[in-house]
């Protein structure tokens, strides 16, 4: 085979596997952030995604072998990577629509395990076609490089390293540059860019395809024009901010009573702050029980730590509501664009102190007593296993003063055997001799109390009659009084077995079933017409 120009040089070709490597990675992880505002950033979905992907390049290798073969045409390759780039670059303008569609098509007819599903169907349609063609680069490169059995270990060793180096670029680009700075959309469409560029170079050298490589640049203009128009939550309106983080996609909205931050999921919210300074209807509310049941008031001086601050609803609501000079409070979130938001427009005071860190490695790092601490720190099933084990809870119990008061936020009615309340409830119970729950009503949330006196319903009682506010008295005498002890059953999570997500994907089935029940009535009785009718 007489090779064209471009190609009589080997390294054109190593550029190529370079920039496929670094492009499959960067895919990779756009897919991560592009799911995970539907689906939770969960190891479950991590897995679907990885999974999905290895497929798509084991299929591709395969075919891609097969095809070189046959047919060592490069005009070929360079086809199939500008068509992978043209996908790719449409990702953002269809991507935030298919999973909507696809979502809202299987909500109505899976019964369980609807987010394992959702996130493998999702991948399969959107990623595996141009992962496949990517797939196909490797083998068919190792056909066009190798010009001798003699030299083949040391091209295809070349070629591999290339690959290898591209893929770590491709890992660390997108994390720490790309997505943080100008966010998904734009992440897919600059790896969609230099995969689209590797093509035109080769055509525009050979000087064919010249109405393909046209029309490709016409669909990536528009692409890029469109694909970053929309939000992902495309159905929300006068948005004050979208962003993303290394950790979060991140949404801030504002209402006429209050502003709200969401997070990965985006039905849920992650921080409040009301505007006239009230009670937040939420399960920051119930969780004030736990200075009163730590009798801080009576104390001239009280330590708060936050595990979780995100934008600091708990902390304004300490010190609303126990405006105590000497009230320290301290806050621990891992991501720091969240601190930022919390200072421009939920109005953390400055004075309260917001260290960036993951909540166990912080305790891990200090020794400081505290008279409250709340965990903070689950987000529907992301959650992270080294805060919901035994060590974790041990930990916090080191952490506490003799009469100290843990309050965690469970944010899943579950209720069945084996689900991951009880799984979370019997670990607790088996690290603290006493244990409480209340369920927030009008959530699925479920706040959990432990400590290790015996003294906390009583000074509950005693310090709820002694508030000024109405409705926090109202409410802490509420809680006092539907309180429940909680006897551990004997599950236990460990920093070795913590099966959390698998647990959790359970409940949301519950829940999803719970909501859902009613429309898929009337789908099944009606069909689509029927649910319209209700819209």
């Amino acid at each position: 085979m007489e090779k064209k120009n471009i190609l009589k040089n080997k390294y054109y070709l190593y550029l190529t596997e370079f920039f496929a490597g670094m492009s499959v990675m960067a895919v990779e992880l756009g897919a991560s952030r592009l799911l995970a505002p539907y689906f939770s950033s969960s190891q479950i979905v991590w897995t679907i995604i990885i999974g999905t992907i290895m497929i798509a390049m084991a299929l591709g290798n395969i075919w891609g072998g097969k095809s070189a073969d046959k047919d060592p045409n490069p005009d070929k390759l360079y086809l199939r990577i500008m068509a992978a780039a043209i996908w790719i670059a449409a990702i953002p303008l269809v991507g935030k629509y298919l999973i909507v569609g696809i979502s809202g098509l299987l909500i109505l007819t899976v019964n369980t395990n609807f987010l394992i599903l959702a996130a493998f169907i999702t991948c399969m349609v959107i990623f595996v076609f141009p992962l496949f063609l990517l797939g196909t680069v490797t083998p068919s490169l190792v056909k066009y490089t190798v010009d001798s059995l003699d030299e083949s270990g040391k091209t295809v060793g070349t070629l591999e390293a290339f690959n290898t180096i591209g893929s770590i670029l491709g890992t660390f680009l997108p994390t720490f540059v790309t997505i943080p700075t100008v966010g998904t959309s734009v992440t897919f469409l600059i790896f969609s860019g230099i995969l689209l560029c590797l093509g035109l170079i080769y055509f525009i050298s050979t000087r064919k395809k010249k109405l393909f490589c046209l029309a490709a640049v016409v669909v990536f203009l528009i692409c890029s024009i469109f694909g970053h128009f929309d939000h992902f939550a495309f159905w929300e309106d006068a948005l004050l901010v979208e962003d993303e983080s290394i950790y979060n996609y991140l949404q801030v909205k504002e209402d006429p009573s209050s502003m709200i931050l969401s997070t990965n999921v985006l039905f849920g919210v992650q921080s409040i702050r009301m505007k006239d300074d009230a009670l937040t209807g939420m399960y920051y509310d119930y969780a004030l029980a736990a200075p009163l049941m730590a009798d801080i008031s009576k104390k001239d001086k009280s330590d708060v730590l936050i595990l979780g601050m995100g934008t600091g609803t708990y902390a304004a609501q300490c010190r609303r509501y126990f405006n105590n000079n000497n009230m320290n409070i301290e806050g621990v979130e891992i991501d720091e664009k969240i601190t930022k938001l919390a200072h421009k427009y939920f109005e953390l005071p400055d004075d309260i102190r917001v260290t960036t860190y993951d909540g166990r490695a912080y305790l891990q790092a200090v020794d400081k007593k505290y008279d409250v601490i709340m965990v903070d720190a689950y987000q529907d099933i992301t959650i992270p296993f080294q805060m919901s084990s035994e060590e974790f809870f041990h930990m916090v119990k080191d952490h506490l003063k003799e009469d100290g008061v843990m309050v965690v936020n469970m944010n899943m009615h579950s209720d069945g055997k084996n689900s991951i309340n009880e799984y979370l409830q019997d670990t607790i119970g088996h690290v603290f001799s006493n244990v409480y729950t209340t369920d927030v009503k009008g959530s699925t949330n479920r706040e959990l109390f432990a400590m290790d006196h015996g003294r906390g319903i009583r000074n509950l009682e005693k310090n709820s009659n002694d508030q000024n506010d109405p409705a926090l008295k109202a409410l802490m005498q509420d809680i006092s009084e539907t309180l429940t002890p909680y006897q551990p059953k004997g599950h236990l999570l460990t920093d070795d077995k913590a099966p959390v997500e698998l647990l959790g994907i359970h409940a949301i089935d519950g829940l999803i079933k719970d909501e859902i029940g009613y429309y898929k009535e009337i789908f099944k009785k009606e069909g689509m017409k029927g649910l319209i009718n209700q819209l």
